[in-house]
């Protein structure tokens, strides 16, 4: 197995593997057997999934998954994965991106540079290309709004919401498969970008928010409509309903 794949491959399995109530997981041997690995690469990989506060190593006891103090990069981790977040972190997700994307379209109103409208125009063009052969705009919506937050010219706000674009990158697929939705949002941005080089912060965050009411609201939608599923299938069976989680959507 290649190295640069163990990470993401080794959180996805101990997540799999965490069946039983104690939360105990497959020992470093049992890891470095079914990887193909040695051992030192299993406790190297070990090492950074505890920094990222997704396992705990206890000293005679063994590896103990922690999911629930995870870091935020460990949740875009699991994402790119493959695993499964919960619903209400997905929209809970969905929602610190709002806050931060609107002050971010206030502050590229005084910040952005010639180059930063430069990118915003060409992500702009290759939609208009995308939408003219029928094609949805994951990628570019993902660029649109990771290219304003790079023009508040703040490094560590843009790897922060480079973050959240990681952990949806299986999502935004399936969100913009709607042919509509992605016209309406192209409609959008294209306002959002006016407003943008009239340097006008007040309607820049105006019409930011408003954008992104809209994915609010598809997301808060679609988990409502997992949770009542989920109880209806555990009423059904006579058990507890159980929150679910929303495989790659």
């Amino acid at each position: 197995m290649k190295e640069n794949n163990l990470l993401p491959d080794l959180a996805a399995y101990l997540y799999a593997q965490s069946t039983s109530a104690s939360g105990r997981l497959p020992s470093e041997r049992e890891l470095a057997e079914h990887f193909a690995v040695s051992r030192g690469q299993i406790r190297e990989v070990l090492a950074i999934l505890e920094a990222m506060r997704i396992v705990e190593r206890r000293a005679k006891s063994g590896i103990y998954l922690t999911t629930n103090q995870a870091s935020v990069e460990a949740m875009a981790l699991f994402a790119r994965a493959g695993v499964p977040l919960d619903p209400i972190q997905i929209y809970e997700t969905v929602e610190l991106r709002k806050i931060h994307e609107i002050k971010a379209a206030e502050l590229a109103c005084t910040r952005a540079t010639d180059d930063n409208y430069a990118r915003l125009r060409e992500i702009l063009r290759l939609s208009e290309e995308r939408l003219a052969a029928g094609e949805g705009l994951a990628r570019q919506d993902r660029d649109f709004h990771l290219e304003i937050v790079r023009a508040t010219q703040n490094s560590v706000f843009h790897k922060v919401c480079s973050v959240y674009y990681m952990m949806g990158e299986h999502r935004l697929p399936v969100y913009f498969s709607d042919l509509e939705r992605s016209r309406r949002s192209h409609v959008e941005h294209v306002q959002i970008f006016e407003a943008l080089l009239r340097r006008d912060g007040n309607l820049a965050q105006a019409l930011m928010s408003a954008h992104l009411q809209g994915a609010e609201s598809y997301w808060k939608g679609l988990i409502g409509a997992a949770q009542a599923e989920a109880a209806a299938a555990a009423a059904a069976a006579g058990a507890p309903a159980a929150a679910p989680a929303l495989a790659r959507a």
